[in-house]
């Protein structure tokens, strides 16, 4: 990947390093790519970590597909190494761990926007298909996840009656599920809608509620309940 020379960090007033601009003005103030240099802390050789920022951005566009980038994907760009993608994977599990609070705290049927930021950070980066499953208590509030399975989702590869045991150990009221669809495609299949529908009757028997099943696909998310599928 060609970046532009430019000069190092330390070449910058002070009033311009990110870092200082963050605890002077508060993360709002900085720009993608500078608060990207925060956490890199240095770029490479005729590059600074700010356009280092830019460049990782533009390479994989934006911030979603730069954190849900394979590993390897992101090893291949000049000047980020092993300990460069540490740091951003552990960025991005924080951020999860985040907004998996969030949901424990809070009503997931009042907040769907949170829950499917949340189901993006689990799946979004997967390179395989893989299905999660959301146990919700009386109040909707999260109080476990679950990966379910890999592989393509069908009911060969997630039987409903082990949702429901998991549900019933987790003492749960309902369940959201969610998978992702690495093709980027985020339309459902019908494999999709019959797996949802088995799942939904098999909870069903045992009182619990299917709330939802949201698919996954690289930057964007579907709710099979918003579409009127459930």
């Amino acid at each position: 990947m060609h970046v532009p020379a430019s000069p190092t960090l330390r070449d910058l007033p002070a009033d311009m390093l990110p870092r200082e601009r963050l605890l002077g003005h508060g993360p709002d103030a900085l720009s993608d790519a500078e608060l990207l240099a925060v956490l890199l802390r240095t770029g490479i050789a005729g590059c600074n970590a700010i356009e280092l920022g830019r460049a990782l951005l533009l390479r994989f566009g934006g911030l979603r597909g730069l954190f849900t980038a394979p590993t390897q994907d992101l090893l291949s760009v000049a000047g980020v190494g092993p300990v460069k993608v540490s740091q951003l994977m552990a960025a991005l599990e924080l951020s999860r761990r985040q907004l998996a609070e969030a949901i424990t705290r809070n009503d997931a049927l009042t907040q769907p926007d949170l829950v499917k930021r949340f189901c993006a950070s689990t799946l979004a980066h997967k390179e395989i298909e893989c299905c999660i499953a959301l146990y919700l208590d009386t109040r909707n509030r999260l109080i476990a996840s679950e990966e379910l399975a890999r592989g393509t989702i069908d009911q060969a590869a997630v039987y409903p009656r082990e949702v429901v045991r998991a549900a019933l150990r987790h003492h749960a009221s309902a369940v959201i599920l969610a998978h992702n669809h690495p093709s980027g495609v985020a339309e459902p299949s019908r494999a999709d809608e019959q797996f949802t529908r088995c799942v939904r009757d098999a909870l069903a028997l045992v009182d619990i509620r299917l709330l939802d099943h949201i698919i996954v696909a690289g930057q964007t998310t579907l709710s099979l309940a918003e579409r009127g599928l459930m």
